[in-house]
């Protein structure tokens, strides 16, 4: 477009920041354009600024006709040409000459903005006036995606935009393609988290997000012939339209230091490395709604003033930059490293950063709203703290030290309020995969919250003992090794004097000891002269009593024999008891981060059916045995506005056709209303061409993505995952190492290796990447269907097999070597599968690269089956089986997360089920270790074609590997594949026969999305509210 037409500014009334201002000018006609320079304007009339609430010099009330006005005239196509121009100009992050597509996207972004900050301002304010109880989300990831249609979506101002985009010559999709997803997440923890602040903001529940601004984020994913690379996110290089710097909100954020007992009996933490937390803020719309609630990211840095100029002069500039790079390395990326102690602090720091700030950020906000003095018993009255996960668990410590140390509190108060306002989502159902920090490390970093921690362990312990007894030290053993936060430790000194003090006459002092003895030989004295008188009286008896003492004297001395038997019996007995509680040198003292949760907070919740009966059968069974009321079922849910009206227009108009009504976007229930046409040919046809339509975009997007043409005849077969969340804490490798180097030859260390290898293997496969998803299982049924088709002709591979698309997209954490090696294969594969004329388009396999939302968006509505096939009890819930689903997508997959209630509610017949069930999983694999596996012949087939070098050069005997061999570290096939494969095939040709009949295959793509209405991320945010934060929605004055 002409540069000119920039200057063309349309100055109706519109809101331009938070302060609700504004601009105008004092004449009613258009600006004229000066096409002489960018920076003056001869012509132009001076500017003012207005406040339309407290410009005293507006003597005419504003009316509410006055004020709808006011919003259609400010949400019209021309009214929105007009903000677009004015922020290209006036609020410009690139320079006037040209208007191009990156501009455009700035410029429409902060248009949008104007009209979120409008609605947010409206929302908190009233939250404030009211002051009404609000809910805080804490979490170390969001995977938002990209923002723009989404917002103007959620506004109900697509058309607008669009049509003010097309009066400017640009195209809103085009626009829209130039956002880059915040990188501030990357799995299925942040993809729930954006999830949820969408359903709180539409269902008006008063509410916050809290996460940290990562620079960086995890990393971005390039695919190469080596396999994958790992480059930095530049998602933040263009700058973040979205976000509003707070600089007026900052927080003070400790390190290390001491802890000291000051003059006033309090504990007060000094010295160390101090940070400042600073607020970023992003408005997160409702849909048809004016509630717009916050999420507040946090970055860090210092002052100025620790800068050190004095070193920098002198040449020593990294020293001058010191504190800098140590305050800002915390925010650069998302999950750091750990293998090196460096990167365990960090990813600590990352932590208490996150529950600090936001902390400090809650107890200043409600301070402000109980104006004088705060009460702090009515704060879980009007806070309610959620933690995703345990990476803010020490939201539990923080909050204690603050109510204890700066706000004065007891114990017992602080303990008693913190445990009403924390709640803790579970994520995980492996035990050996819940969090740990090593004591050490904490210890240093956080003295004072290791204090606070020892005493909540000791408080804890205590409840145990209470509830249990001590008649049976053993049982008390297993319950405190497996419910103690502090794990590998001695016992608190209160608890062992309870446990292992002596019996009471046997402790009481040895000075009464003593006296007693004295006494003793006293009166044996005078009973012996009173014998030596009888002896004298009477001589006749001299003999007998002789022979009397004698006896008395030779039981006496048998006694005593018994006696020292005894006590060597009790010492013996004391010994044990005592060993029974001693920790073991050989491993590391670590802090329990679950157990925590579950101690400090007063609600507990898994995310699926099945995790959550896992939760309370299994990972915390003890606790749920002491503390039933604390455990609850949350399944998951998703967004319908991203996950099926935004991403997939043409389905959505269908739905709103047959259904009669928009309504099922804020009541998924009316999906179901489907279920009755599932047998409509018209139904059907426009659900296939809607299909087909979605298909036809993906050619496109694999083409300009991968290099690769596919298909749109093919079935789209997908499986995408995002990373599983990183372990923290010591390296399990090391542990391993020095466990291995300790052992000895005999066969009982042996064995004690060898398990200690499987449990380290375990944690670290599972924690790290995604081998428990088992996209290995979906390759190597890639590679026998290949195989097959090699051994045909080409007129039986056509008879034999529908033509497939393949479609896998994840990221391996860097430093995991056998993800990368998944991945790698797959990638090997698909060059082979792919350049082989034979095949054509009867088979492709495509990895798509850098794997996110927006990716997912195109991805999910163009799919028609999707595969979920973790092994059985290990996935918690999955939230892409709901999107798949929603979108009409068919599953297959194990009973295993929300699988299990997704074909409860789509139907068995519309869910391709296999595999091993949950319960069955622990038998299987003590099966594998004794060696009775017997491998299918089908499986062994296909391991021996991988390594006959079919697929090149690759190095697949560690991949191959670990699905051989019964037990041990990088062996014995802990997920399964073997086991599971046949039952894989099978179903998959079940899948092929299906959809050789496509009105079949159809029926049970609508039932799909007819019984999906559960899934709904509404759903289940009403539940949170209800059960565990006792919120209720807020609706807005209009």
């Amino acid at each position: 477009m002409a540069t000119s037409s920039l200057h063309t500014l349309l100055f109706t009334p519109h809101s331009h920041n938070s302060f609700s201002k504004f601009i105008t000018t004092n004449h009613t006609h258009f600006l004229k354009p000066n096409p002489l320079s960018h920076y003056h304007h001869p012509s132009r009339k001076s500017l003012c600024v207005k406040n339309i609430f407290t410009d005293k010099k507006n003597k005419q009330p504003i009316t509410q006709n006055d004020e709808k006005s006011l919003l259609v005239l400010q949400d019209s196509s021309s009214s929105i040409v007009s903000s677009i121009k004015y922020h290209a100009e006036f609020t410009p992050s690139f320079s006037p000459e040209k208007f191009e597509l990156p501009k455009a996207y700035i410029a429409t972004a902060e248009s949008v903005r104007d009209k979120l900050i409008r609605n947010w301002n409206a929302t908190y304010e009233y939250y404030e006036k009211i002051n009404v109880k609000q809910a805080y989300y804490l979490s170390m990831e969001f995977l938002q995606g990209r923002a723009l249609l989404n917002a103007i979506g959620n506004l109900e101002l697509s058309g607008p935009y669009a049509e003010a985009l097309s009066q400017l010559g640009i195209d809103l999709e085009n626009v829209a393609k130039q956002e880059p997803d915040a990188a501030l997440g990357n799995g299925g923890l942040g993809r729930l988290a954006s999830c949820f602040l969408d359903s709180l903001a539409t269902l008006n529940y008063p509410a916050w997000g809290y996460g940290l601004r990562y620079k960086y984020g995890l990393f971005k994913q390039n695919i190469t012939k080596d396999g994958q690379e790992e480059v930095a996110e530049s998602w933040l290089e263009l700058g973040n339209p979205w976000e509003i710097v707070r600089n007026d909100v900052s927080y003070p954020v400790k390190f290390y230091g001491k802890v000291v007992t000051g003059s006033d009996e309090k504990k007060h933490w000094t010295g160390g490395e101090d940070i400042k937390a600073v607020a970023y803020d992003v408005p997160i719309p409702g849909y048809k709604t004016k509630t717009t609630i916050n999420l507040r990211l946090w970055s860090t840095k210092v002052p100025s003033e620790d800068f050190d100029l004095s070193a920098f002069n002198a040449g020593e500039h990294a020293k001058a930059c010191e504190a800098q790079t140590n305050a800002e390395k915390i925010c650069y990326i998302l999950y750091p490293g750990d293998d090196s102690v460096e990167g365990k602090i960090l990813r600590l720091k990352q932590q208490y950063t996150l529950c600090s700030a936001s902390l400090q950020d809650i107890i200043a906000r409600f301070e402000k709203r109980c104006g004088g003095s705060a009460n702090w018993e009515e704060f879980p009255e009007k806070v309610a703290v959620q933690m995703n996960d345990t990476h803010p668990t020490l939201c539990i410590p923080e909050l204690m030290r603050i109510f204890i140390d700066v706000k004065g509190l007891s114990w017992s108060e602080a303990w008693e309020i913190t445990q009403r306002t924390v709640a803790y989502t579970n994520h995980t159902v492996l035990p050996e995969a819940l969090e740990k920090w090593s004591f050490e490390i904490m210890e240093k970093l956080l003295p004072r919250h290791v204090e606070i921690i020892e005493k909540i362990d000791e408080e804890l312990t205590h409840t145990i003992i209470s509830e249990t007894g001590i008649e049976d030290l053993e049982l008390l053993h297993e319950k405190l090794k497996e419910m103690r936060i502090l794990d590998n430790f001695d016992l608190p000194i209160s608890v062992a004097e309870l446990l292992f003090t002596p019996e009471e006459d046997t402790v009481v002092g040895s000075g009464e000891v003593v006296d007693n003895s004295d006494e003793s030989e006293s009166s044996s004295e005078e009973a012996e002269l009173a014998n030596q008188k009888e002896a004298e009286l009477a001589n006749q008896e001299e003999a007998e009593l002789a022979n009397k003492k004698e006896a008395e004297l030779v039981n006496q001395k048998e006694a005593e024999l018994t006696d020292e038997e005894g006590e060597s019996k009790e010492e013996d007995t004391k010994k044990k008891k005592i060993s029974l509680f001693q920790p073991d040198p050989k491993l590391p003292k670590m802090v329990r981060m679950a157990n925590l949760s579950v101690a400090g907070g007063h609600a507990v919740n898994g995310v699926a059916e099945i995790h959550s009966e896992i939760v309370k059968e299994e990972v915390f069974n003890e606790f749920y045995k002491l503390w039933p009321h604390k455990f609850q079922n949350k399944t998951n849910g998703v967004t319908p506005r991203r996950w099926i009206l935004f991403c997939n227009p043409d389905l959505s108009s269908i739905i709103t056709k047959w259904t009669g009504t928009e309504d099922w976007v804020l009541d998924t229930e009316k999906l179901a209303v489907l279920r009755k046409f599932a047998d409509s040919e018209d139904l059907q046809n426009e659900w296939r061409a809607a299909k087909r339509s979605n298909k036809m975009k993906i050619v496109s997007f694999i083409k300009e993505r991968t290099g690769y043409l596919v298909s749109p005849d093919a079935m789209f077969d997908v499986q995408l995952s995002g990373l599983i969340r990183p372990a923290s804490g010591l390296s399990l490798l090391k542990i391993f190492e020095r466990h291995i180097s300790l052992s000895t030859n005999s066969p009982q260390s042996t064995q004690k290796a060898d398990t200690f290898a499987r449990y380290i293997y375990l944690v670290y496969a599972v924690k790290r990447i995604h081998e428990y998803k088992r996209q290995l299982l979906n390759i190597m049924g890639i590679v026998y269907r290949y195989k097959k088709m090699k051994e045909m002709s080409a007129e039986e591979r056509e008879a034999k097999f529908v033509p497939r698309v393949c479609i896998f997209g994840g990221k391996a954490f860097s430093t995991y070597v056998q993800a990368k090696r998944i991945v790698k294969f797959i990638t090997d594969v698909g060059a082979t599968i792919n350049h082989d004329s034979e095949i054509g388009d009867l088979l492709k396999v495509v990895f798509f690269p850098d794997y996110n939302v927006s990716v997912a968006e195109q991805l999910i509505p163009a799919s028609e089956l999707s595969q979920h096939i973790s092994t059985a009890g290990m996935e918690a819930s999955g939230t892409s089986n709901m999107k798949f689903s929603m979108n009409g997508c068919i599953l297959i997959g194990t009973l295993d997360g929300a699988n299990v209630e997704i074909r409860e509610e789509v139907g068995e017949e519309n869910f391709f089920l296999f595999g091993a069930r949950a319960h069955e999983i622990a038998g299987l694999r003590k099966e594998r270790a004794e060696g009775k596996f017997v491998p299918d012949p089908r499986f062994e087939e296909v391991i021996a074609y991988i390594r006959s070098g079919v697929f090149g050069p690759g190095i697949y005997d560690e991949l191959m590997g670990s699905l051989e061999g019964n037990e041990g570290y990088g062996c014995g096939d802990y997920f399964l594949v073997g086991k599971d494969f046949p039952s894989y095939i099978e179903s998959q040709e079940k899948v092929e026969e299906a959809y050789r009949d496509q009105k079949r295959w159809t029926r049970m793509s609508i039932l799909n999305t007819a019984g999906s209405y559960k899934f709904s991320s509404d759903r289940t945010i009403r539940e949170y509210a209800k059960d565990i934060w006792n919120i209720n929605p807020v609706d807005l004055p209009q």
